[in-house]
């Protein structure tokens, strides 16, 4: 364990440094920052330690080796920004043996019927007919393995992503890169260890602006965009959790915590500087009789500065409910995708498939 755990801390850091050294640009594919599920994201997002279902995938591949079922199905819907926004998500995994699991998922993120004015002006004239429509849309294909190892209670899984993001006819990009997931149980305890964009994510961008466009925009004051390569760097997670069992088990409480790190300059978290940063996550959840959960969380930790000049720390509280009936789980939770504390919440309705063959 000490030794897989210091592989990965050292790639980590040789590889974020390396890139943070190219100016990478912050928040890059941050679409795939925002959860999925709404069980976990009820948690505020403090679940790679304690996650063990489909949704795995996303986040903490090894915890896919805690799926029981021949076959789980989850199914996630959310819209944000009064239906402006929509975020989707699919994922299937197979138990291939006892000792490892494979998963297939896909992300959706997509704003659609944005105006395109670019041709608004027709000979000095405003003309509204030519405004036509055009979408954003940002996909993920990920690919899962997890397996058992010989040590007892420790468990291993990666992810191959796949990202497409299109803008209308004007931009697209595709990109390609891998994470990596440590899962450890001791008793009732839990520990996690993530390491997302592990090589670095790399996005090749292509844009498709025709002469009279890009003559358009020179005209306004805007800078003609040129192929380029986004890079998102490498991000480590550490979580831990723990799970108290009451009456005959029918009763359980399970609280997590998560430490987010990153180190693509400085962010507006709790702990801040030039080379990582530090943003907690806490999440808890009560279960009864392992049909009816309620979950609670925090996360998004940042210091907001109040109309009396005064600096405090905010955070952005998530909560929801779960039921579990024979094969099928639905979940629910109330959000804001973490986007900033002082956005509306959104409602976040997941479904999850149990199929098992005799």
């Amino acid at each position: 364990m000490r030794k897989i755990v210091s592989i990965f801390i050292f790639l980590f850091f040789v590889t974020g440094n390396s890139v943070y050294a190219q100016i990478a640009p912050k928040y890059s594919n941050e679409f795939l920052s925002l959860g999925v599920g709404a069980g976990p994201i009820a948690m505020g997002g403090a679940v790679i330690a304690s996650i063990n279902d489909a949704t795995s995938g996303y986040w903490n591949p090894a915890g896919l080796v805690s799926v029981k079922d021949n076959v789980q199905v989850a199914l996630m819907h959310n819209e944000q920004f009064a239906g402006i926004g929509k975020h989707d998500y699919g994922a299937v995994c197979f138990r291939l043996r006892d000792e490892s699991v494979l998963a297939v998922s896909m992300i959706r993120y997509g704003v659609d019927d944005i105006p395109n004015t670019l041709n608004l002006f027709q000979n000095g004239q405003i003309d509204y007919s030519q405004i036509t429509g055009f979408s954003s849309v940002d996909y993920a294909f990920v690919g899962s393995y997890a397996r058992k190892t010989p040590i007892e209670g420790l468990t291993i899984g990666a992810n191959a992503k796949i990202v497409r993001r299109i803008i209308g006819d004007f931009a697209n990009s595709w990109g390609f890169g891998i994470d990596a997931g440590v899962q450890y149980k001791y008793k009732k305890w839990k520990f996690a260890l993530m390491l997302r964009d592990i090589t670095t994510t790399f996005n090749v961008w292509t844009y498709t602006f025709t002469d009279a466009q890009k003559q358009i925009l020179l005209n306004s004051n805007n800078q003609l965009p040129s192929n380029n390569l986004e890079l998102t760097v490498p991000k480590i997670i550490f979580g831990t959790a723990y799970k108290w069992q009451f009456f005959d088990k029918k009763l359980s409480i399970m609280p997590e915590m998560d430490f987010d790190i990153t180190t693509d300059g400085h962010r507006n978290v709790l702990i801040s500087s030039k080379y990582f940063n530090l943003d907690p996550k806490i999440g808890l959840e009560l279960g009864y009789n392992n049909i009816v959960f309620l979950r609670g969380g925090t996360y998004n930790f940042q210091y907001v500065k109040q109309i009396d000049g005064i600096t405090a720390v905010s955070t952005s509280p998530t909560i929801g409910v779960g039921l579990k009936l024979n094969n099928i789980a639905v979940d629910y939770a109330l959000a804001n995708g973490g986007l900033s504390t002082s956005l509306p919440y959104s409602n976040v309705i997941s479904l999850k498939l149990y199929i098992n063959k005799k």
